[in-house]
């Protein structure tokens, strides 16, 4: 089958390839592939930015969000069947969308929401459970509490300001001046053109920072926090809790610890918490999500779709910054079907 490869790590370690077909465990649903979601975490994974952590054997397939349809279940299987369109992003280590065949563990995978085409529901699952992990998880975001999610219009905030909305929360984003009205007609309260406003100056009082940019951009971030706030970065420093829940050597951990110290400390100093963010797979919580699609709660925001052989351009495309809002998905198929 056709896939696109990690051969070495670094910029241009991946190349198209054609591959053995996956096998498939007792555990096991066959996909074929429809279309898969572009996500900054497929860069880090080619680049090595994890390796010490996730020991991926190379040459593998890359591709952490797919949908398609189901062409064979293991003997273990209950709950799907073979012509089931599916969306899932892959546990970690088992990762390959970008392929026309992938075999996942079936607890990853969850019935796609009708009303999204496959092609929407790429877009969906990696950056829908991280929300719902993030806000519901972590933070227990409650009626009336005040979020601030910097980066609204990316495929990570366009989701989390949905969720959180759905929430009961009051949201304020950071966005420019392009993409100011659709973070609004996602349920932003307070928006915040980065181009023109320092958010630090103009927000306070807020329960949660969720960060996707990092730095800077971080350590401000506490400053608008409230006490007993909490600041989740998905762009790190990592900390103790991340090696832990990758089931890294026990040795990474101080090791992490020590990478996140600094913001950590400033965080404690001022009475709040800090957290470095790596969302896990699970199928059972993308059912539970795919309710909200199919109600209007959530919808899936794509800035632009590839066909799959110009998976590597938009790999690029996200890389240099080009996405002007919501996600870039590869397609197998030339219609929205």
């Amino acid at each position: 089958m056709k896939a696109f490869v990690v051969e070495k790590y670094g910029k241009d370690g991946v190349r198209a390839a054609d591959v053995p077909e996956p096998t498939v465990g007792a555990r096991d649903v066959l996909v074929r592939v429809s279309a898969a979601g572009i996500n900054p975490l497929d860069k880090m994974v080619r680049d090595g930015e994890f390796k010490q952590l996730l020991k991926y054997k190379r040459p593998f397939v890359l591709g952490h969000d797919v949908a398609g349809v189901v062409t064979q279940v293991g003997s273990a299987v209950h709950g799907l069947k073979v012509g089931d369109e599916v969306y899932a992003r892959p546990r970690d280590l088992r990762v390959g969308g970008f392929a026309e065949f992938i075999a996942m563990d079936a607890d990853d995978v969850a019935p796609k929401p009708a009303s999204l085409t496959l092609q929407e529901a790429a877009a969906v699952p990696l950056v829908a459970l991280a929300a719902w992990q993030i806000l519901v998880e972590r933070a227990h975001v409650k009626p009336g509490q005040k979020v601030l999610i910097h980066a609204g219009a990316g495929g990570l905030g366009s989701t989390v300001i949905q969720l959180a909305k759905h929430l009961g929360a009051t949201v304020a984003t950071t966005t420019n001046t392009r993409t100011e009205e659709l973070v609004r007609s996602l349920g932003a309260d307070v928006v915040v053109d980065y181009t023109n406003e320092d958010f630090s100056q103009v927000l306070s009082g807020y329960d949660l920072v969720l960060d996707s940019v990092g730095g800077v951009n971080l350590e401000k971030s506490l400053t608008v926090l409230k006490p007993g706030g909490l600041a989740v970065s998905v762009v790190g420093p990592p900390d103790a809790a991340f090696a832990k829940q990758l089931g890294a050597p026990s040795v990474l951990a101080p090791v992490m610890a020590a990478l996140s110290r600094k913001i950590r400390k400033r965080a404690k100093a001022l009475g709040l918490r800090y957290e470095f963010f790596f969302m896990r797979a699970s199928g059972s919580q993308l059912r539970d999500l795919s309710a909200l699609y199919d109600s209007g709660k959530l919808r899936p925001v794509i800035d632009s779709t590839f066909p799959f052989d110009r998976t590597l351009e938009a790999m690029a495309y996200v890389e240099q910054g080009r996405t002007q809002a919501g996600k870039v998905v590869v397609s197998m198929v030339s219609d929205n079907g």
